[in-house]
């Protein structure tokens, strides 16, 4: 059996991405046979593999979903204190984490996946991956306001400017924003700092896969030319059996 590093094997095995697989090496919370294992340690599945007292099945097949995530449900695996996470709402086999949050009192399109390769090329920031949305503020959409959020709005609280992205008017209080960042809270952020509130805020878009026609807590497995365009913008080889 062929033998890999262990960070990708954590990934393949859904467990998290390569970046976090590391961080859990180098905190002693991963065994290979009941030692910690030296840095670069090649794995297969006849090892055993341990990850915080968790043993490890193998790699699972790999699962992509697109999810569409209601308003009141709260972004994290699991949460004594939440209401309503996810996983409550997507019964799905295999163990899935999600790439790019949304607020509880947003809504929209999320990925889901096992594949920790995927999650860390749609997260890095400097691959510029759009994410687009739809958001109604409390003050009419005036051409100065798209132009002010286009062009990059200064953060006081994060001492940043966002990059530039595309707005456009959809109606009197609606406006369509493409990003290619992923600051924390960044619309919400950048609407406060030009004087305006979001009310509602839907994205409609994650890089080439869209919201469509899904409803609320609806969800899918990707797979045909969907799902290897979505690999091949990433630039990782796509391991999906579809």
């Amino acid at each position: 059996m062929e033998r890999i590093r262990l960070n990708k094997y954590l990934a393949e095995c859904g467990v998290c991405s390569r970046r976090e697989a590391d961080r859990l090496i180098a905190q002693g919370k991963v065994l290979v046979n009941g030692q910690m294992p030296e840095p670069g340690r090649q794995v297969n599945e006849q090892d055993d593999i341990q990850v915080e007292g968790r043993r490890l099945r193998g790699p699972e097949k790999t699962a992509v979903l697109a999810f569409y995530k209601p308003v009141g449900v709260t972004c994290t695996e699991k949460d004594a204190h939440a209401e309503k996470i996810i996983f409550d709402l997507v019964d799905y086999p295999a163990r899935l984490t999600y790439a790019g949050r949304l607020d509880k009192d947003a809504e929209g399109l999320m990925i889901l996946t096992n594949d920790g390769d995927l999650i860390q090329a749609m997260m890095k920031g400097a691959n510029r991956h759009e994410k687009e949305y739809q958001v109604e503020v409390n003050r009419e959409v005036t051409a100065d306001f798209l132009r002010r959020m286009s062009q990059g709005v200064y953060l006081e609280e994060l001492d940043i400017t966002t990059r530039e992205c595309k707005a456009e008017k959809l109606g009197r209080y609606t406006f369509r924003l493409i990003l290619t960042q992923g600051v924390n809270r960044q619309i919400k952020r950048m609407c406060t700092a030009c004087g305006y509130r979001v009310r509602s805020l839907k994205r409609v878009r994650v890089m080439n896969i869209t919201l469509g026609d899904m409803k609320p807590g609806e969800y899918y497995e990707l797979g045909g030319e969907a799902l290897r365009r979505l690999y091949r913008d990433c630039g990782i080889a796509k391991r999906a059996n579809s």
